[in-house]
């Protein structure tokens, strides 16, 4: 299969990527340090990335920012760069990718834990995380070609619970096998329109 990995350079992203390429031909994709350039936030810099790159069969984003801080200090335009990210760029990657992917090709995007258990300061976030499940709900219910779609849906990682286990009071980090294995579940498998959730 040619795959096609936005984030690849990631804490998830790395492992999901050395797993993937085990077996597939891989394109990675990212603001830097990527095989081709994409920022997902910038709709006409999706539509150019698939321009460039040959049909694929299947996408995966591990990509997306938003802003964390406490509720009563978010502005609207603190909202946005997650609106703008994590949301519009993953639904712009589905909305624009399914007219150059392969038929029965297949979409993988990324939240996280926060969409089910937020925690304080990831308003933002958990906002855009639940609104991707929703997302990817409705789109599986109108994907042509035998096209898929499927969300992979996180608790805190193993390889980031040193840096974030102190935001994530009690979370049993999750191991990376296992997130790897959703991502494999997604491309791989059948499931079209699954919140793929991965816990510890």
């Amino acid at each position: 299969m040619n795959i096609l990995i936005i984030g690849a350079n990631g804490t998830i992203g790395q492992k999901v990527t050395a797993k993937l390429a085990e077996k597939h031909t891989i394109i990675t994709a990212g603001r830097n340090g990527a095989d081709e350039t994409v920022d997902i936030a910038d709709a006409t810099a999706i539509k150019d990335l698939f321009e460039r790159i040959p049909a694929q069969d299947a996408v995966v984003c591990i990509a997306g920012e938003a802003k964390w801080d406490y509720f009563k200090n978010l502005t609207e335009e603190d909202f946005y760069v997650g609106v703008r990210s994590k949301m519009m760029g993953q639904v712009n990657l589905v909305r624009i990718g399914k007219d150059y992917l392969k038929p029965n090709a297949s979409f993988t995007l990324s939240t996280g834990v926060l969409a089910d258990d937020p925690v304080v300061m990831t308003t933002s976030a958990a906002m855009v995380n639940g609104a991707i499940h929703s997302f990817v709900k409705a789109a599986a219910l109108e994907m042509e070609n035998g096209q898929r779609i499927n969300v992979v849906c996180s608790g805190l990682v193993e390889d980031s619970k040193e840096k974030y286990e102190d935001y994530f009071p009690g979370h049993d980090p999750v191991p990376m096998p296992k997130v790897v294995n959703a991502y494999v579940k997604s491309i791989m498998g059948k499931n079209n329109g699954e919140i793929i959730r991965v816990n510890a």
